[in-house]
């Protein structure tokens, strides 16, 4: 066996570099796509001398936080639907339990990321050395053991040649469609510097495919049963339709079955919004028509779901109906109760319709839902172009001025999103056309997504225009990212929605009967402290970004249309009311109130809340 003489990091760098991955039309392209580098002690020796003699064909980029540079990782690899990574290296300390909210949010999203943080040596002779963290119990221990929960596979290499094992075992999880999710390498620093003899044909490395796994023959014979047997189906598309490529494949089966589709929050944009079939989003963010559905379908065929709380309304908005999930993970396949078909959702949606043949549900029923997808469409267009003139805008009013602000239509844009009122109404109202086009994290809700978000969309898909709508509270907690799109000549559309505080949640907080307390801005002076006015438009402006700020939405519109036709990163800010919301759709989401209170509303909420919960399911 042929070897040449490496150090672990040189190792790890020309591995990911020769790296490829067979897509599914046949074509062979890098599996990673780059690395996000922070670099400090513990990484810049090792990793950071690695990575620039690799950085022809491994490009390499700085970013200015640790987090956002992992969110920007994710983003890249949904863009991809799952079939490309990035890499993020940091030093041992801050750099590191940075990553921790990233890929906690990675995991509950099952989405690869590669972290590949420094970690302190493993010969221990300087011991402590600067950041470490000394835990009295256990000399084992570093800060990087936080990211043990929330990765799927996490392993500390302390000899180089237990690379050639772990690296391959850690690319096996991400593109693995059930264990999908964020590994950890934790790098000790005198290890990524030692010198081993790596075989050759570790950097030459096998072509990735993703596998599509099959279903069992019993478990599909029952699933066809429980369809035959149903006259009111109603399909609840997930993210993993989106990661399954299987967009076509389900437009195919409710189409051939007269089966209706309501679209999860990760899997909004599996079918087009104007499929006569769509019936648009469902749950707590849910459209009328999409909920009726649900609340009167006899059979639920959940594909590639989670079944989070916000798409159940807490277990409460389809308990009449039997499920059926066809899943690629058997965790989520076997969830409350329900039937199971453990396989790949294409495969599996395509062996179901052929097995079904000519059967379609009951022709009243698919009429109802074409019924009830064409008139919440027009109630859409309805709520997203008539915007009052006599009051601050509310997010359907910029959401509606933002998407028809294209030329001919949205469907090249990618719009970014995660937290707060937001993800609701984009869930409602924001029309995907096509699958990639909505891009909202809402299984973690992590403020601060957004725009480090938008931009690995845009490294990722460079040639479509990617519009980050981010509402004040966020855009605060994390924004560096605008300086990191403007450095690397990603351009972003970032639309800042004012509403001068957390303003969902507040409206959460009067829905629980509490007072209104430490969420909006002008709540929250406390003595001998100022009300801050903050000028976002300054802000990004410093950040390199072009900025303005507009008095409505009329000028918003224009706004949109000059940032479409600029080059550079465009910032745009709107005041917007956290008052009004669309209230058309939604269901109960369950949230805990407290049972014993001093305020009467208090009371009556924990009533209404104990009423709720009669009609969970058990």
């Amino acid at each position: 066996m042929k070897t040449i003489r490496l150090t672990l990091a040189q190792a790890i760098v020309r591995h990911l570099a020769a790296l490829r991955i067979e897509l599914d039309d046949g074509s062979v392209v890098p599996y990673c796509g780059g690395v996000f580098a922070i670099f400090g002690h513990g990484n810049v020796a090792g990793l950071g001398e690695a990575l620039q003699a690799e950085r022809a064909c491994l490009p390499t980029w700085r970013a200015h936080n640790e987090q956002a540079m992992a969110h920007a990782a994710i983003a890249y690899a949904k863009a991809h639907m799952r079939r490309r990574i990035l890499a993020v290296t940091t030093s041992i300390g801050p750099g590191a339990t940075n990553l921790v909210t990233a890929a906690a949010l990675a995991h509950v999203n099952r989405l690869p990321l590669l972290l590949l943080p420094g970690d302190t040596f493993a010969s221990r002779a300087p011991d402590p050395v600067l950041q470490q963290l000394e835990d009295f119990h256990g000399g084992d221990v570093s800060v990087n053991d936080t990211l043990r929960p929330v990765t799927r596979l996490f392993d500390r290499i302390v000899r180089p040649e237990q690379i050639l094992t772990a690296l391959p075992h850690a690319i096996r999880v991400m593109t693995d469609p059930a264990l999908c999710g964020p590994v950890c390498l934790a790098l000790p620093q005198d290890v990524q510097a030692e010198a081993f003899d790596c075989p050759e044909t570790f950097l030459a490395p096998a072509t990735l495919r993703v596998r599509r796994p099959a279903p069992d023959a019993a478990e599909l014979e029952r699933a066809i049963a429980l369809l035959r047997g149903a006259r009111r189906p109603l399909v609840v598309a997930g993210g993993g339709v989106l990661y399954a490529e299987a967009g076509a494949a389900l437009a195919r089966f409710a189409q051939a079955h007269g089966i209706p589709v309501a679209e999860t929050q990760a899997g909004k944009g599996s079918l087009a919004w104007d499929d006569p079939l769509n019936a648009g989003a469902i749950g707590v963010t849910g459209s009328p028509a999409a909920n009726d559905c649900a609340r009167e379908a006899d059979l639920v065929l959940a594909v590639g779901t989670r079944l989070q709380d916000f798409t159940t309304g807490s277990h409460t908005l389809f308990t009449q109906a039997r499920l059926l999930s066809i899943n690629v993970q058997p965790f989520d396949a076997h969830k409350w109760h329900g039937d199971a078909l453990v396989c790949d959702a294409r495969i599996g949606l395509d062996a179901v319709s052929a097995a079904l043949a000519d059967w379609h549900a009951d022709a009243g029923w698919t009429a109802q839902a074409r019924r009830g997808a064409a008139s919440w469409n027009e109630r859409v267009s309805a709520l997203t172009t008539s915007p009052a003139t006599d009051a601050l805008p509310y997010d359907a009013d910029v959401i509606g001025a933002v998407r028809d602000s294209a030329a001919d239509s949205p469907r090249g844009d990618v719009v970014v999103c995660a937290a707060g009122t937001l993800p609701a109404e984009l869930h409602k109202l924001w029309r995907a056309g096509a699958p990639g086009n909505y891009h909202v994290e809402y299984g973690y809700s992590c403020m601060g997504y957004e725009i480090a978000g938008g931009l690995g969309v845009k490294i990722a898909r460079p040639e479509r225009e990617v519009i980050v709508m981010v509402g004040d509270g966020s855009y605060l907690m994390l924004n560096s990212e605008i300086a990191t799109s403007v450095m690397l000549g990603r351009k972003l559309i970032v639309v800042v929605l004012d509403n001068r505080g957390y303003g969902c949640i507040q409206r959460l907080q009067a829905a629980c009967g509490g007072a209104s307390f430490n969420n909006l801005l002008d709540d929250c002076v406390a003595e001998g402290g100022a009300d801050v006015r903050i000028d976002f438009a300054a802000h990004a402006a410093a950040l390199g970004a072009d900025s303005v700020h507009v008095p409505d939405i009329a000028a918003l519109r224009v706004a949109m249309a000059r940032a479409r036709a600029a080059t550079k990163t465009q910032v745009i800010v709107v005041d917007t009311t956290h008052a009004r919301t669309t209230d058309d759709g939604g269901c109960w989401w369950e949230v805990a109130v407290p049972q014993v209170s001093d305020r009467p509303a208090v009371d009556a909420a924990a009533t209404a809340s104990r009423e709720a919960k009669r009609a969970q399911r058990p």
